[in-house]
């Protein structure tokens, strides 16, 4: 098997940072490690729009549709080091809903990239704002970053919380207080 351009990266990577990149336990590292980013970054090779077109459904239900507690994991773009955690996502349909696993797997094509957590929550939002054109869409992640825990500031407790609010979760307090309330812990 011909070594891929990244596998010859990480060896290079390997050889500034290890005495010995040439031990048996470094050996085959350089495939390992691409192996493995190619699947972190899958996201990448993943279509957004082919996600939800393929489960777009005419229901006439109005009220609030949540999905709480999907589990996702990414990579900071600034480190290539991990973040995970929980993403939380609501939206009032207008005349269409969207299969629930799909909103999960939204969640997970955009996690797979080189990511801030602003912009994840962002994408995610924009995704289903733009698909469902519902009459709100709303978007909690909380994360832990291991940027933040393994090197720099060392805070080991601490997490990030973003949202996106768009439509009625921006403009009612009401409808986003509901939507927070219902994605509190138990």
């Amino acid at each position: 098997m011909a070594q891929s351009d990244l596998q010859t990266l990480v060896a290079g990577l390997l050889r500034e940072i290890d005495p010995e990149p040439g031990r048996e336990g470094l050996v085959h590292t350089p495939e390992r490690v691409a192996r493995a980013l190619r699947y972190l970054t899958r996201g990448y090779e993943q279509d957004p729009e082919g996600i939800i077109n393929g489960a777009l459904f005419n229901e006439n239900h109005s009220e609030m549709i949540v999905v709480k507690d999907i589990d996702f994991y990414s990579l900071c773009e600034h480190h290539i080091l991990p973040f995970f955690g929980r993403a939380h996502v609501a939206y009032i349909p207008r005349g269409r809903i969207v299969g629930l696993s799909k909103i999960a797997r939204l969640v997970e094509v955009f996690a797979r990239r080189l990511q801030v957590q602003e912009r994840l929550t962002t994408e995610i939002a924009d995704n289903i704002e733009r698909h469902l054109t519902p009459l709100g869409v709303a978007v909690v992640t909380e994360a832990e970053h291991l940027c933040m825990r393994m090197r720099g500031i060392e805070k080991q407790n601490s997490t990030v919380v973003t949202s996106a609010m768009r439509g009625a979760f921006q403009t009612n307090s009401k409808t986003r207080e509901e939507f927070m309330t219902l994605i509190r812990p138990r």
